[in-house]
């Protein structure tokens, strides 16, 4: 555009210049004829000028380029305002027809609120439970209230019954006319609702004339409003009707013919996206819009009509087979994946408690390890309660730790056994040295330190027919090595990293044993979340399995435990774990994990504990009873839901949440909140 302007000044520089020099008088005096001609240049034209052509053309000139500039100022401005004012009148028009749709919905609810009203009477409106509308309270004479009620319900009937027998013409006169698809049924149909409503309101006004006394009744207050409607319980039965409702109508669409226009092919799809758009997301009646029963009911209405068009049954029911089944296979397909995203969530370290592990590894690395703690007489004291926990998550360890010792009546006489690994071994050894426990004794040891486990231990692991890492780790085996671990020791509790403790668990150690070896809670009642059958991990369908063990067997939990290491030591059960151990690398006899080769392991040695010493199930949906977590000493969080992973179940977190110190500094800084 800029080149365009420069082009116009050249052309009327050469117009100036030819009305100047016709113009100009041609008698010049002697000094002006040898004075130079002064020279102007225009874009690339020079142009030689005398004294009076000069002074005319610069006024001419100066008179067009303002001209000139005052153009290109409009020019620009306007412009400017064009792409300012574009968008807002694009914007308010869009506005327009978004907000369309939901005018007409509101003007549709104010409506049904007006047509609601069955009394003159009633001056305000204020809405009840389940009751409509209450009228506020009026106090009237004993005289003056009999005829003001009667004369109300007459008017009030004689103009209903003028509205309703419009309604009824407008409703006939439609179904008659407006559309040829309409048969005698619907009109019968209409018109039997009509009359219905027309006795209903006939009866409900001859109560009120009947009825010498009218009782009205104060306006509830907001807050009496809603603890009523608290107190009622949510229902999602109209959610689930109209669900259905819209599957029947998505079953006639597929039924018509591809491109099929018809009146009630139409009015069927504008009804089912109505009911889509009413229901959204909502689960519960209450979160229903004011506007959805009239859409049901039209809906309804038009399944109606497309009902006496599609009457081929067969063909209907082989749809809905049909969609049955995909929605089956769909439904399937979902579960399978969710299951397989379970498991890998719960196989995964979190974020948090990763960079929680990396900081104190970090900072166990810059201490000075001379002065490193030395050993205590304490650690193989046989008098003391010794507890012992495997574990490779720090937060674990901690919960486990706090809360056995908050609990016990007297925590001088605990002696804390923390066996990990040794990449792991750092991060929980620091954890402790930051957050010292009063009284008790911890010890943290090295489980690759220490020479108890099999040189071919890792290799026969890995061979057992599983993806998890957590079932196949040499810290979920070590258990069975308690004896050798711990040889100065009698009697050991053993926990898994995933309980918390409630109760004191001094009275376990003067239980006696009775030459048994190891001490749990049952799982075998039939009927209880815990309930598991020993045939559900181990596969008695082998003769070898079959003729050594009893498939009706009670069964027990592990999590928490307690152990006679001496009688242990006496009848050389680790040597009777790795001979079961390996004859299950050899062929499959059962599922991967430490439970089912310790009830072989221990077959006939257990010594049943009472239900509240360990209660299981709170690490997936079993239906553990509140009261029995109220009264148990120890909680297990057995399940993939781990009480400090994102899966878990929010409702049991709680009792696992008050052991963990929220206010840490190293928690703070990795985001591990409550």
């Amino acid at each position: 555009m800029l080149w365009a302007i420069d082009s116009v000044n050249v052309s009327i520089h050469k117009w100036l210049l030819g009305r100047t020099s016709r113009r100009t008088n041609q008698k010049k005096d002697d000094r002006s004829k040898f004075a130079p001609p002064s020279t102007i240049c225009v874009g690339c034209a020079v142009l030689r000028l005398s004294g009076n052509e000069e002074i005319i053309y610069e006024e001419k000139f100066r008179t067009l380029m303002n001209q000139i500039r005052r153009w290109r100022r409009i020019l620009i401005l306007s412009l400017l305002l064009l792409s300012v004012v574009t968008p807002i009148v694009f914007l308010s028009n869009r506005i327009k027809s978004i907000t369309s749709v939901d005018r007409g919905e509101f003007i549709e609810e104010v409506s049904d609120i007006r047509y609601k009203t069955n009394d003159d009477l009633r001056l305000t409106a204020f809405e009840q439970d389940g009751e409509g509308f209450k009228e506020p309270k009026r106090i009237l004479k004993n005289d003056e209230l009999i005829p003001v009620v009667r004369s109300s319900a007459s008017n009030k009937s004689h103009d209903g019954s003028q509205s309703r027998e419009r309604d009824k013409s407008l409703v006939l006169s439609e179904t008659s006319g407006g559309n040829s698809n309409k048969t005698k049924e619907e009109q019968a149909l209409v018109s039997q609702q009509t009359n219905s409503s027309d006795t209903a309101e006939k009866i409900s006004a001859k109560d009120i004339q009947a009825s010498p006394k009218t009782k009205f009744q104060r306006p509830l207050a907001k807050s009496e409003k809603n603890s009523r409607a608290q107190l009622g319980p949510a229902t999602d039965d109209r959610i689930k009707e109209i669900r259905d409702k819209i599957i029947q109508a998505k079953a006639y669409l597929n039924l018509a013919l591809p491109g099929n226009n018809s009146q009630i092919v139409k009015e069927l799809r504008v009804r089912t996206k109505e009911l889509e758009r009413a229901v959204g997301d909502a689960t519960k009646d209450k979160h229903l819009s004011k506007s959805s029963p009239q859409r049901l009911k039209a809906m309804e209405l038009a399944l109606y009509k497309v009902s006496r068009v599609f009457h081929n049954c067969p063909a209907i029911a082989t749809k809905l087979h049909a969609m049955t089944y995909k929605s089956e296979e769909q439904a399937r397909a979902q579960k399978k994946q969710a299951a397989h995203l379970m498991h890998l969530a719960a196989r995964t370290t979190p974020k948090g408690l990763h960079c929680l592990s990396m900081r104190l590894t970090t900072e166990y690395f810059t201490l000075d390890h001379e002065r490193a703690k030395p050993f205590q007489q304490s650690y193989i004291n046989p008098d003391l309660y010794h507890y012992v926990v495997f574990s490779d998550n720090v937060l674990a360890c901690a919960v486990v730790v706090n809360s056995t010792i908050s609990s016990s009546k007297d925590p001088g006489k605990i002696v804390f056994h923390v066996v990990t690994d040794s990449l792991n071994y750092p991060s929980i050894s620091m954890w402790f040295i930051l957050n010292p426990v009063s009284r008790a004794t911890i010890q943290i040891l090295n489980i690759d330190d220490m020479n108890v486990l099999p040189l071919d231990h890792a290799q026969l692991l890995m061979k057992q027919n599983s993806s998890d890492p957590r079932v196949i780790s040499a810290l979920n085996h070590a258990r069975f090595y308690l004896p050798d671990i711990f040889p100065g020791l009698n009697k050991i509790i053993l926990f898994d990293h995933d309980v918390a403790v409630r109760r004191d668990l001094s009275s376990l150690w003067s239980l006696n044993m009775n030459g048994k070896v190891i001490g749990a809670v049952e799982t075998c009642h039939e009927g209880e979340p815990s309930y598991i059958a020993m045939d559900t991990l181990i596969n008695f369908s082998d003769a070898w399995v079959a003729e050594k063990f009893d498939s009706k067997a009670c069964t027990w939990a592990f999590g928490m435990n307690l152990f006679d290491l001496k009688e242990w030591r006496r009848q050389n059960l680790t040597s009777v774990y790795l001979n079961y151990f390996n004859q299950g690398v050899k062929r499959h006899l059962w599922k991967a994990g430490s439970l089912p080769l310790g009830w072989l392991t221990f077959f006939g040695q257990a010594i049943p504990l009472e239900k509240r010493w360990n209660v299981v199930g709170l690490g997936h949906e079993s239906g553990v009873k509140a009261g029995d977590i109220e009264e148990a000493a120890v909680i297990h969080y057995d399940g993939i839901m781990k009480p400090w992973l994102d899966i878990r179940i929010d409702k049991y977190k709680r009792y696992w949440n008050i052991h963990v110190p929220y206010h840490h500094p190293y928690l703070q800084r990795c985001n591990i909140h409550d």
